[in-house]
């Protein structure tokens, strides 16, 4: 795709549209293995971003970050049935190393709970130990047969987080603790708003007792498992012999939790705000939250000009702004504001010979709105802006997520919804997985979430939105990434 050439439109293909915007914008590419990805700069200064932000969350709850090995056992996979059985399909298998044929053949990790929790039974010894609150960040790979750049990779990059407690009521306030952190990154960071909510157990975490998710609604009325917070319960414990002395003398397993984002919120983050024209960055996590383009048409200007320019970047760092000066020669202003554009920088500022003399700069928003500022006081203006940006963002994807919300729905609706916009689908649920699969197989919707209480129906749904039998709980549908 030439640089020049427009974006397919999201209304024309959405599909096209996402790989175009990732491409333009420079994220990532295609690796010569199949199904894996090449994170970009750009791409990859986001995914910094992010973790820098939930890092700090995580830490400041009392969680400690550690490394453990990519290749597991593969007899640790089979000591917990449903685990193993949940993540065979998706397995990486070494046989070989060395040259040799292994003994026992290494899986190349999916998830960590095994290689973790055969650690945490050498560790704890007694309810002293508890908890223990453990985070890596890691590359996890599944063997997906479908992938799309961010959203389902082969290999891709994530944190989990894998504790230990003394009470399942600890471990399950841990485990909503989480899903908190996790609402509010993505509320307050990527300005994507999420619904919260307990799995049903057909979409529940391979060997939890309770999985709760954070589930966003894209431009394309499809649903987005943005991040998952699971109460493993003791099955996990039971299976590695993680056991510990009660403060009463008596012997007891460990409840454990485990907990995980990955760099598919960067595809989340994409296609929440972006436009026809490339990539929309919400400026906490653009790699640039601003971007100086000098202008001049003489050499004599571009002196002054220059130096006016660097004297505005060092007064932007002092304040704390990711800052680029782009001071590229041979490459007119409006290439420059294109190209920049279609990198998500959320704020440009153009510099020339008439701004020098009214000691001003030309404020432009990636989101649309150009006007004169002032130089004195700028780097209190740009922090006003970039909340004022979020604000924005946030606002308007609610907006959009509400819009393509249908509650109280009947089956009819669900039906054509999901042949149709698509969008989240609120409705009544006997409970039975008969139900549930049905509606999977007939419309290729999920359950998404069964909502937590703030984004539950006013009145509630009484009757099966399937099979019109007494309702047990709402559940909220979609077709999903």
């Amino acid at each position: 795709m030439a640089d020049d050439k427009a974006l397919t439109t999201r209304a024309a293909d959405f599909s096209a549209w996402y790989n175009e915007v990732i491409a333009r914008a420079q994220l990532a590419d295609y690796s010569p293995v199949r199904g894996c990805m090449v994170i970009r700069p750009n791409g990859y200064a986001i995914w910094e971003q992010m973790q820098q932000a939930l890092d700090r969350m995580f830490k400041d709850t009392g969680h400690q970050n550690a490394y453990f090995p990519l290749f597991i056992p593969q007899s640790f996979l089979a000591r917990e049935a449903e685990h193993v059985e949940g993540f065979a399909p998706e397995t990486a298998v070494v046989t070989i190393g060395g040259g040799k044929v292994l003994e026992e053949p290494l899986v190349v990790r999916p998830t960590s709970e095994t290689i973790i929790y055969a650690m945490y039974a050498k560790w704890i010894q007694s309810w002293r130990d508890l908890p223990l609150l453990i985070n890596q960040w890691a590359n996890v790979v599944r063997w997906e047969m479908r992938t799309r750049l961010f959203l389902r990779t082969t290999e891709f990059l994530w944190q989990e987080g894998h504790t230990a407690h003394a009470t399942e009521e600890e471990a399950e306030a841990e485990t909503l603790m989480i899903l908190g952190i996790y609402r509010r990154f993505a509320e307050e960071w990527m300005a994507m708003p999420v619904l919260t909510g307990r799995k049903s157990d057909g979409e529940k975490f391979a060997g939890a007792l309770r999985t709760y998710a954070i589930e966003a609604l894209m431009q394309d009325n499809k649903a987005l498992q943005a991040g998952t917070s699971h109460n493993l319960g003791q099955n996990f414990a039971k299976a590695f012999d993680v056991t510990f002395q009660t403060a009463d003398g008596g012997l007891g397993h460990v409840w454990n939790t485990s907990w995980g984002v990955s760099t598919r919120l960067v595809g989340g983050l994409i296609m929440t705000h972006s436009d026809d024209v490339g990539l929309v960055c919400p400026p906490r996590l653009a790699q640039y939250q601003v971007v100086i383009v000098p202008i001049y048409r003489k050499d004599e200007e571009r002196v002054a000009v220059i130096e006016a320019a660097e004297r505005l970047q060092q007064t932007l760092r002092a304040a704390n702004i990711r800052v680029h000066l782009d001071a590229r020669d041979g490459l007119k202003p409006g290439a420059k504001y294109y190209e920049w554009e279609s990198k998500g920088a959320p704020f440009r500022l153009e510099l020339g010979p008439r701004d020098l003399a009214a000691e001003q700069v030309m404020l432009a928003r990636r989101t649309g709105g150009k006007e004169p500022i002032p130089m004195a006081g700028i780097g209190d203006r740009i922090h006003v802006e970039i909340d004022a940006m979020q604000q924005a963002l946030l606002g308007a994807a609610v907006a959009r997520r509400e819009a393509g919300t249908i509650r109280g729905a009947t089956r009819e609706q669900l039906v054509e919804a999901m042949n149709g916009a698509g969008g989240f689908v609120y409705g009544g649920w006997c409970g039975d997985a008969t139900c549930e699969n049905d509606i999977k197989d007939q419309t290729k919707a999920t359950i998404r979430v069964l909502p937590d209480e703030e984004f539950r129906s006013d009145p509630a749904p009484t009757r099966c939105i399937w099979c019109n039998r007494d309702a047990v709980t709402e559940a909220v549908w979609a077709k999903a990434y």
